[in-house]
């Protein structure tokens, strides 16, 4: 991809705290020219644990703020609770393009041998009726072992990502217990903050699970 000047790409970002940041360096990876901008609604964090109404109201206050002060091409959603919540609301509010960043169900179906998917998300991703479709559409023949972790998200927010790896191990070890003890062979990473501790989950997870999350295929969405 040609790059002619400096802002021609220009996207904005969207999450309740730093977890869409390796979404951003993702696309500048890919686009290192682009002009981007990043908001972190952390006021109101976490989205995770407010009401579907809530999510929704603040997403479009959000957007409201980034269109007022940025001209974007496209806003990304890195944020898997607005984008499950809200998405639909805000295509239907503003004219321009989003992309957002859902679970990998689909993803993870096509890589599960043994057909034992973890979730791992916000307590309001987990029981959203749109993942609930994700599950049915893409994985129904597949079992699903959900896990709301709050705790784990607050810490990522928090600090976790600059302390030393035996603390990072240690948070982590709860949910990739979890899912082992359940049998699962595929980790979906439905929480943008949780992609801060990738390589965390999958040493702990072990070799015979795969650790799967939207990073390549919603940045490929948004070029």
């Amino acid at each position: 991809m040609k790059i002619k000047h400096r802002g021609q790409y220009q996207y904005a970002f969207l999450d309740s705290g730093s977890g869409g940041l390796p979404y951003l360096a993702q696309l500048r990876d890919k686009v290192p020219f682009a002009s981007c901008v990043y908001l972190a609604d952390t006021l109101r964090f976490p989205y995770g644990e407010k009401t579907r109404e809530q999510v929704i109201q603040f997403a479009i206050e959000a957007t409201e703020k980034i269109l007022e002060n940025f001209k974007p091409e496209i806003i990304v959603i890195a944020c898997n609770t607005i984008s499950v919540v809200a998405l639909e609301a805000l295509r239907e509010r503003f004219l321009i393009p989003f992309v957002g960043t859902v679970p990998a169900i689909k993803l993870a179906a096509e890589h599960s041998k043994n057909r034992k998917i973890g979730l791992l998300a916000t307590n309001l991703t987990v029981a959203d009726p749109y993942t609930e479709t994700l599950i049915s559409s893409f994985a129904s023949d597949c079992e699903i072992v959900r896990r709301g972790d709050p705790l784990l998200v607050s810490r990522i927010e928090n600090g976790l990502i600059t302390a030393g790896k035996h603390e990072r191990m240690k948070a982590i070890q709860p949910a990739v217990d979890a899912f082992k003890a359940a049998g699962v062979d595929t980790i979906v990473l439905a929480c943008t903050h949780f992609l801060n501790v990738t390589e965390e989950i999958q040493e702990m997870a072990g070799s015979s699970i795969t650790v799967i999350d939207s990073k390549n295929g919603v940045v490929q969405q948004a070029l």
